[in-house]
């Protein structure tokens, strides 16, 4: 797909970190960026700067989901992109003991629960609706109506200890991407995911510079955290080869995380 101000985009989880990259990569090439997000301050201040819109979204909420969506579609007309960026995670062991105690417990299931909400059926959510949308739309050179991009993450391949929810919520998405796009491959609609490894975000910002240090160190090459730059700079290239389709790429520095 070629990119320009005639397209329009939804960025999920858009104000902060790769999805804020994501929406001022795709805005620096001309496209109406939407952003969807929980944050109203750094979303409104986002919109602002790229000249987009902001839409205040929870993507566990059916009825919110609904009101962005026609919000964006009423300031940029129905969107041709969706990249999904909003998720989080928790680390809970499955069951542990109490090594002084020898109490017992095991993972809360609403706290497993929610971690799936947010990350995985929130973003079923919003492509299940953005393709819905997107089945309006006159198709361009080669038939392609859209282009959705899901993020997973390393943890669908190489989940570490505590990281049980997360995943299997990145695991759900990495598995939905061959099988949405097999749904909608008449219709011109691409699906593909990216798996990013441990990257500079704000996140995680707030471990100790011992721990940065450390992880960065694990990195084959190179032995940095990813920049957030890097993972917009490969949505942009999946966003413009419309060959690329069902596929999931790892974007880790070749990393295989240790089991802690």
């Amino acid at each position: 797909m070629k990119l320009g101000n005639d397209i329009a985009a939804i960025v999920t989880g858009g104000a902060s970190g790769l999805g804020a990259a994501t929406a001022r990569a795709l805005a620096a090439l001309g496209v109406k960026v939407a952003i969807f997000d929980m944050n109203a301050e750094t979303g409104e201040a986002l919109a602002t700067e790229i000249g987009g819109v902001y839409c205040a979204v929870n993507v566990t909420d059916e009825a919110g989901v609904d009101a962005g969506f026609a919000k964006a579609r009423a300031a940029h007309g129905q969107e041709r992109i969706l990249v999904n960026c909003a998720g989080t995670g928790n680390v809970v062991k499955t069951a542990s003991r109490d090594k002084a105690t020898g109490e017992t417990k095991h993972f809360p299931i609403d706290a497993f629960d929610r971690i799936i909400q947010i990350n995985l059926v929130g973003t079923f959510r919003c492509v299940a609706k953005s393709a819905q949308g997107m089945l309006s739309l006159e198709p361009l050179e080669d038939g392609e109506r859209g282009v959705v991009i899901n993020t997973s993450s390393v943890a669908a391949q190489d989940g570490q200890i505590g990281q049980a929810a997360y995943a299997a919520s990145k695991g759900g998405i990495t598995s939905l991407t061959l099988t949405v796009a097999r749904d909608l491959m008449n219709d011109g609609i691409r699906v593909n995911g990216i798996l990013p490894g441990i990257f500079d975000t704000p996140l995680m910002s707030r471990a100790a510079d011992a721990v940065k240090q450390s992880l960065a160190a694990s990195v084959p090459f190179p032995k940095r955290f990813g920049k957030a730059e890097e993972y917009a700079a490969l949505a942009l290239s999946i966003i413009g080869n419309t060959y690329l389709n069902g596929e999931n790429i790892r974007l880790d520095g070749a990393i295989r995380m240790a089991p802690r």
